[in-house]
């Protein structure tokens, strides 16, 4: 086949793990930074350039599309999406994903576990608002954040102030969420490919932060699923329409909690640790 891998670095470990599977495997293989592709319509020609040159070789796709760029990337999948090019990632469950709110509301219509999460554009009463939520501590995100930064764990009533000004004052959206005690800064990430969950780990945040992402100082473990969280897993990435994603969880009294949905998860932490070929998973996935 003829892949592309829509990537801005050639040097990031996940595009270099999927350029080595694809080539091990026979494909033909090259990497096009997609913010330097162009994307040109006319009656029914919906095309895509880089450098000059027509695109239209591709026999399928692998984004990996940063968040900065989501609407961009989108735009892009979308323009291969018109010619009937094969995605990993379709431009709609892209959307869908990297917009928290949205992802979990599509998630409350799967019966997934979620923490308690509000929403609002009228912050009248901001008591009422954080006893919904079960009042101190409970935790605001920015809904397009990503590995830990736009995210707050609010204490008191002056801080919750504080935060919920600043967002105000910068027009950031973001959303109000309940702080799940138990898991103890901990939380799961598991690797779904297609129908199955193929590795999964567990992040633990280090001493006086609450988040457990890697890029904020987070360690991380192999870990087991129960066959409850598998399924939540599994179930959490066919409602965002992903047949390749990363689902983050927490473990809590009443089950499996799901915190988000990665469209474009990175490989390098959960390969290292569960020393899992999941580039390989996902190839194998793409020629099926």
């Amino acid at each position: 086949m003829n892949i592309l891998i829509l990537s801005r670095n050639k040097q990031l470990y996940s595009t270099k793990r999927l350029f080595e599977e694809a080539n091990k495997a026979g494909h033909n293989t090259a990497i096009v930074d997609y913010m330097h592709c162009n994307i040109i319509n006319e009656k029914k020609n919906p095309v895509v350039y880089y450098n000059g040159q027509s695109l239209r070789y591709v026999e399928t796709i692998i984004p990996r599309i940063g968040s900065t760029f989501t609407f961009y990337g989108a735009a892009l999948i979308r323009q291969f999406e018109m010619q009937n090019i094969p995605t990993m990632v379709t431009s709609q469950a892209l959307l869908k994903a990297r917009d928290k709110l949205h992802c979990l509301q599509a998630l409350t219509c799967e019966d997934v576990g979620m923490p308690k999460t509000y929403f609002t554009h009228y912050f009248y009463n901001t008591d009422e608002i954080i006893t919904a939520v079960g009042g101190y501590p409970f935790v605001i995100k920015q809904l397009e954040s990503t590995q830990g930064h736009g995210v707050f764990l609010v204490k008191d009533r002056k801080h919750a102030s504080e935060i919920i000004n600043a967002h105000l004052s910068a027009n950031k959206k973001f959303i109000i969420q309940e702080f799940v005690t138990e898991s103890k800064g901990a939380d799961i990430r598991a690797f779904v490919v297609g129908n199955k969950v193929v590795a999964a780990m567990k992040r633990q945040a280090k001493n006086g932060e609450f988040r457990s992402n890697l890029h904020q100082g987070g360690t991380a473990q192999k870990i087991e699923l129960t066959t409850i969280e598998t399924e939540t897993a599994i179930k959490s990435a066919q409602a965002m329409g992903l047949s390749v994603a990363g689902v983050d969880m927490l473990q809590s009294k009443r089950g499996p909690l799901v915190l988000e949905v990665n469209a474009s998860p990175g490989l390098e932490g959960i390969e290292k640790i569960t020393k899992v070929n999941i580039a390989e998973h996902i190839l194998k996935l793409l020629e099926s």
